[in-house]
């Protein structure tokens, strides 16, 4: 791992206390281009994630409050008339950043959640008729409170794809609670975080994770775990080619991250959660089951090669 990296893991770790899991869950997220949805309980750091990570990665922040009457074009922006010219000129949404917090994404209708579509997969959008280019790197990460919860429209299958990964915070141990209670407030010590590296860093790195080494035989061990999620008969349907192509350049970040330069089977095991558990949906007595039961069921039943 270079040292920059190691430097942002630790800066992250000082804020978000008893979570290096999700810290590293969403770094290999952010190296591998993809978009991160995280799913949990108001309260439990979703919010202040997406922060440090900004602020430590020094990345053109801008966060989206996402509410029932929110309109595409609160979002894109919109063409305004000047009267001195009498042109209609273009001011840029939000969306022009490298680095989104669409906060509480599913409190927002389908109309207006359909409008990150575009910029996530091709990294453009289309308005008036004009195609605009967004920063790079671009980044999105999406907090979402349970569909049980009052006030939340459940994200179409077509956009929980575009997610690269799904991971959830959870409650912190007794330790990490205790510093949180006992410790300064999380907004101030944010504000004062430096950034550890610059874009073009981050944009070398990326480069760097897609030319990380898969083997022939990890290859088989990936599509045998596709070929199994389309035959089990647990599920209402397997895992997509666009699935697999996230499970692969997941794993070469998570191998770049722990300083490899070839991916292995435990790489793919470790990041497997987070990137199939919100494009796998279980079928008769195992939708009883959460999804953390479910991919692990998955990695017991497919062997490693």
């Amino acid at each position: 791992m270079s040292q920059s990296l190691h430097n942002v893991i630790q800066q992250a770790e000082k804020i978000i206390l008893g979570k290096p899991q999700q810290i590293r869950l969403a770094l290999a997220c952010l190296l591998a281009r993809g978009h991160l949805l995280i799913e949990d309980l108001p309260g439990v750091g979703k919010t202040t994630l997406a922060h440090v990570l900004s602020r430590t990665l020094g990345l053109q922040f801008q966060r989206i409050q996402f509410t029932s009457d929110l309109l595409p074009a609160d979002i894109l922006g919109v063409s305004v008339y000047q009267r001195d010219n009498g042109k209609f000129e273009f001011h840029p949404g939000p969306i022009f950043a490298q680095m989104i917090l669409a906060d509480e994404i599913n409190r927002a209708t389908p109309k207006a959640q359909s409008a990150l579509l575009e910029a996530m997969e091709e990294q453009q959008v289309t308005v008036e008729g004009k195609t605009r280019p967004l920063p790079s790197p671009f980044f999105v990460i999406a907090t979402q409170n349970p569909a049980y919860q009052i006030g939340t429209y459940a994200l179409p299958e077509s956009q929980l794809d575009r997610f690269l990964m799904r991971i959830q915070m959870g409650y912190p141990d007794a330790q990490a609670e205790r510093g949180l209670l006992s410790g300064v407030d999380r907004r101030e010590i944010v504000a004062q975080l430096t950034p550890q590296m610059e874009s073009s860093e981050l944009l070398a790195m990326q480069k760097s994770a897609r030319e990380i080494f898969v083997s022939p035989a990890l290859l088989d061990y990936v599509q045998a775990i596709l070929r199994y999620t389309r035959e089990a008969a647990r599920f209402t349907h397997g895992l997509s080619p666009r699935a697999g192509l996230a499970l692969l350049s997941a794993s070469r970040a998570w191998a770049l991250l722990d300083g490899r330069d070839a991916v292995i089977p435990e790489d793919v095991q470790a990041i497997l959660p987070g990137v199939v558990s919100h494009r796998l949906q279980a079928v008769g007595e195992y939708s009883k089951q959460n999804s953390d039961v479910l991919v692990r069921e998955l990695v017991e039943a497919v062997a490693i090669p």
